[in-house]
């Protein structure tokens, strides 16, 4: 449904030269510098696939996303969304795809939520049937209602990004884009979006393509994970995959204290387990964070209850987070091949 073959997409920028005289020079003369934002990206998304495109800010996500959209050509390689190559086919391709940006409106900026919607029934030329079952679906999940009579320009960010979500849906498109489609929502409405967007996908297969720093939206949505560093795909593959590269595990433990205290069993983890670090969390309870590569779990668990009292011990699924800092910070994790 979603295919990106060597993507690349070049810039160029003026280079400025400091000083008074310099920005003088530069109106006779200008010197450019190419700055690449996506470099040689290849992956492939299928029909009614939930995928994010995560990365950290200026990874090359939101340029991939417009390529895909068809608001920028690729300077190189070649992109397909529903069989079109959207910037050569913009008209046929606005038709299959939904989007929402997060700091740009398809809204009509004027005019009431409700009489943009209006608008977009038309351009669409969406059937009854559908439009009246789409809008009373937005208006049980989202609250479309609560909007009224006021203008989009004078709606706060939360209640125009409900409407925005609404907006790229209405027509059932075939493939939707959504760059961080919660901002500024506060978490009930966070989960409405979610609900949603798992919906549509569960009852007419829409295609999901999601890029967002929110790790909530990541995990609740997706099934699928791309991961871009500086304007390439490092990772491709399920979220258990992502998560499984992970070089540190976790185990949270809670025990009976026989004179031992808090600062004294830290030490004694932390002496023992060599490269593995500890901290007292909340509760009481001793979080452990050990390298893979040194210890296993068995390992852990072992020396835990040899040393301790335990009354409660629990080994929590590697943090997402955690595991995207590492790829963002220069430590990549072990690459994948499996197909998105």
């Amino acid at each position: 449904m979603i295919v990106a073959e060597n993507l690349v997409k070049e810039f160029k920028v003026t280079e400025r030269r400091p000083g008074l005289l310099g920005s003088l020079s530069t109106l006779f003369s200008r010197k450019y510098r190419l700055v690449r934002a996506v470099s040689d990206v290849c992956f492939e998304i299928p029909a009614g696939v939930k995928a994010a495109y995560i990365g950290a800010n200026g990874a090359g996500k939101s340029t991939t996303v417009k390529m895909l959209t068809g608001i920028m050509t690729p300077t190189s390689g070649r992109a397909l969304v529903a069989g079109l190559e959207p910037y050569r086919e913009r008209r046929r391709n606005a038709a299959n795809i939904g989007v929402v940006f997060g700091q740009r409106s398809q809204l009509w900026w004027d005019l009431p939520v409700l009489d943009s919607f209006r608008i977009l029934r038309r351009i669409h030329d969406i059937p009854d049937t559908v439009y009246r079952r789409n809008m009373a679906l937005y208006r049980d999940l989202l609250d479309l209602d609560a909007l009224g009579n006021t203008p989009v320009r004078q709606l706060s960010l939360g209640q125009r990004m409900r409407a925005e979500v609404a907006a790229c849906l209405v027509h059932d498109p075939k493939v939707i884009f959504l760059d961080e489609p919660t901002v500024g929502l506060d978490i009930v409405l966070k989960g409405a979006v979610r609900e949603l967007v798992n919906h549509i996908n569960a009852e007419l297969g829409t295609t999901v393509l999601l890029t967002s720093h929110d790790i909530g939206d990541i995990s609740a949505i997706c099934d699928r994970v791309l991961v871009v560093n500086e304007g390439e795909v490092v990772h491709r593959g399920s979220m258990e995959e992502l998560l499984a590269t992970a070089d540190t595990r976790a185990v949270v433990f809670e025990h009976r204290d026989i004179g031992a205290g808090p600062d004294a069993a830290v030490a004694l983890i932390e002496t023992h387990l060599v490269g593995a670090s500890a901290r007292v969390v909340h509760g009481g309870r001793i979080r452990i964070e050990y390298p893979v590569a040194c210890w296993s779990a068995r390992q852990v668990m072992g020396f835990l209850l040899e040393r301790f009292d335990v009354v409660d011990c629990v080994a929590p699924e590697p943090d997402l987070e955690m595991v995207l800092r590492r790829i963002y910070t220069g430590q990549p994790a072990k690459r994948s091949e499996t197909v998105a």
